[in-house]
C-alpha cells in the first residue's frame, strides 16, 4: 500500500516509489537532485504537526519539506526491526 512522505510520523521509515502526477517537473527534477528518488530510503526525523514543515533524512542529508511538497512523494512504510 502506498502513501504519501507527508503521512510519515517521526520514526517511520519508507521507501520512495515515486511521485503523483500532479508535482510539477521543476518540483520532481530538483527533489532528486537531493536524493528524493525511486527506491531511496527516508526516516521522519520530526513531524510536529499543526502544519509545520516535517524534517526527514535521506542518505546522510536532513531536509525540512512542506504538505505542499510531500504530499506528492509516494512511499511505502519499512517496518521496523524492533
Amino acid at each position: 500500500m502506498s502513501l504519501s512522505l507527508w503521512a510519515l510520523k517521526t520514526g517511520d521509515h519508507c521507501e520512495i516509489l515515486g511521485y503523483d502526477d500532479a508535482l510539477d517537473e521543476k518540483y520532481r527534477i530538483r527533489l532528486m537532485e537531493f536524493g528524493f528518488h525511486h527506491g531511496e530510503s527516508v526516516s521522519c526525523l520530526h513531524s510536529l504537526g499543526f502544519g509545520a514543515p516535517k524534517v526527514y533524512r535521506v542518505s546522510n542529508t536532513v531536509y525540512s519539506l512542506d504538505d505542499e511538497v510531500a504530499t506528492h512523494i509516494m512511499v511505502k512504510i519499512i517496518p521496523s526491526h524492533a
